[in-house]
């Protein structure tokens, strides 16, 4: 039985986003050992891989990890580091194709704050993948195949023998959840 779930959110996002909405009031209608931590990660991403370390260190083990797109990249590789349950939604996987878009000024679009990425920045959060994905016995994808942003194709062949779920349709939101929250559920063993 896992103790804590960690969810961690998109980027330019925040722990007020509707997934994590629906996520919060599915799990705290039934679980009595469970609890789900989603919490407000630093748009730096140095800032939020150190603020993901200690969210580990101060809360219960057996720890599993969520993640929607960037929250679903950060979800893998702690995933893999801790050998523990992950369910990752629509996430971005590496070499982080195209996301140099985002380099210079940005603003989180939930909570106003602006912020800027250097190559650093990008070379830094590019450093926290591994090549071959190297936790998938223990990984649940959700996928939908009209995902704007990320290629569910590529998705599928870097998380190969992950259990993968694919929607037909949807977009980079994953507008199926809901249907999806039994499996969420049986998947981790939440109680």
């Amino acid at each position: 039985m896992v103790k804590t779930i960690l969810y961690f959110h998109g980027f330019a996002s925040s722990s007020d986003s509707e997934k994590a909405d629906i996520l919060k009031n599915y799990i705290s209608s039934f679980a009595k050992k469970t609890r789900l931590v989603v919490p407000n990660l630093n748009d730096n991403f140095k800032k939020a891989v150190k603020e993901i370390k200690e969210l580990i260190k101060s809360n219960g083990e057996p720890i599993a990890f969520m993640g929607s797109s960037l929250g679903g990249y950060y979800a893998a590789y702690f995933a893999s580091i801790y050998n523990s349950k992950a369910i990752l939604i629509n996430p971005a996987i590496p070499p982080l194709k195209d996301f140099d878009i985002h380099l210079g000024e940005n603003e989180n679009y939930s909570t106003g704050n602006k912020f800027k990425l250097t190559k650093e920045d990008m070379k830094f959060i590019r450093s926290i993948a591994f090549k071959k994905y190297n936790n998938s016995s223990n990984t649940l994808i959700l996928l939908e195949s009209k995902d704007e942003v990320l290629n569910y194709i590529e998705t599928s062949s870097y998380f190969k023998s992950s259990f993968i779920d694919i929607e037909f349709g949807g977009n980079h939101s994953y507008t199926s959840l809901i249907k999806k929250l039994e499996k969420i559920r049986n998947f981790i063993d939440i109680q």
